[in-house]
């Protein structure tokens, strides 16, 4: 079974996502970015998820971690929560 790490960031608005986004490529640690603005618990742990298989997540958020490229920010990613930024930090296929 293919399993993923990943890391988020979750806010409200897509604008307030895209403007995280731009902070990050432009150098912002994406930890110290979810520590500060995601409304998730994980923010505590810098947006961390952990581990996880295909389908333990809701669907547009699985789409994107089991596809996407690993340490590439992926996002705005909006789910019935609200809007994500993702990184893949691992995949085992």
């Amino acid at each position: 079974m293919t399993q993923a790490s990943a890391r988020h960031i979750l806010v409200d608005s897509e604008e307030q996502c895209l403007k995280l986004k731009a902070d990050i490529e432009g150098g912002a640690d994406f930890a110290q970015v979810a520590r500060e603005h995601s409304s998730c618990p994980s923010s505590r742990d810098g947006g961390n998820l952990g581990t996880f298989g295909r389908g333990q997540m809701v669907r547009e958020f699985d789409e994107v971690v089991f596809s996407a490229p690993v340490g590439v920010v992926q996002g705005p990613v909006r789910t019935q929560f609200g809007y994500h930024l993702v990184e893949v930090t691992d995949r085992q296929d």
